[in-house]
């Protein structure tokens, strides 16, 4: 079902998430710039990388010893009070995520890129995840072409960029890393 059929025209976070409750199905949905955005499923490549991210950075973050939980997909990440994302991924270090909150304050997020989303993912959510404070680190995981698309906030506030395609990937804050092919293949576990 359309979600611009049943949702108000333009609504805040919080009436977003309020009418998010109230719908029936599986349907997935951002509210971006105040209007509702339904996700499309994945595809099994995606579904793929996003099960090997989440998979990585649990085993790194245990390794580490950090007390960062890593979430899947569904839990979003606000970004003003007309726009809340869903990253594919994400961890959240510093204060304790709400257990029965559908949002959190992000350390590092993380999205798997393809041929469709590629464009919003390294343009404009690119923009919209660094306005979000907790925002350390954001990555964007192009398996198809074997490429991790890392962002990293310095400690002077800039934001730095590269494109990392094998060997170990730092993330510190919050103080962990891993291997990128564990990022980019499902096979590589």
């Amino acid at each position: 079902m359309n979600a611009s059929l049943l949702a108000p025209a333009r609504m805040t976070v919080e009436e977003f998430l309020a009418w998010a409750e109230t719908q029936p199905g599986d349907d997935r949905w951002e509210l971006v710039d105040g209007e509702v955005v339904t996700m499309v499923g994945d595809r099994v490549r995606h579904n793929l990388v996003k099960a090997a991210v989440y998979l990585a950075l649990s085993d790194a973050v245990r390794s580490a010893g950090l007390p960062c939980p890593v979430f899947t997909d569904g839990v979003g990440a606000r970004v003003d009070q007309r726009t809340l994302r869903i990253p594919d991924a994400s961890v959240q270090c510093g204060a304790p995520a709400d257990p029965e909150s559908t949002t959190l304050e992000p350390t590092i997020v993380v999205e798997g890129t393809s041929r469709s989303t590629d464009r919003d993912d390294t343009g404009q959510k690119f923009a919209e995840y660094f306005t979000v404070p907790s925002v350390q680190h954001y990555l964007v995981v192009r398996a198809e072409r074997g490429i991790v698309l890392h962002h990293r906030r310095g400690a002077d506030g800039e934001i730095r960029s590269r494109f990392v395609r094998d060997g170990t990937l730092l993330l510190n804050p919050p103080g962990f890393s891993d291997e990128v092919a564990r990022l980019l293949d499902p096979a590589a576990r």
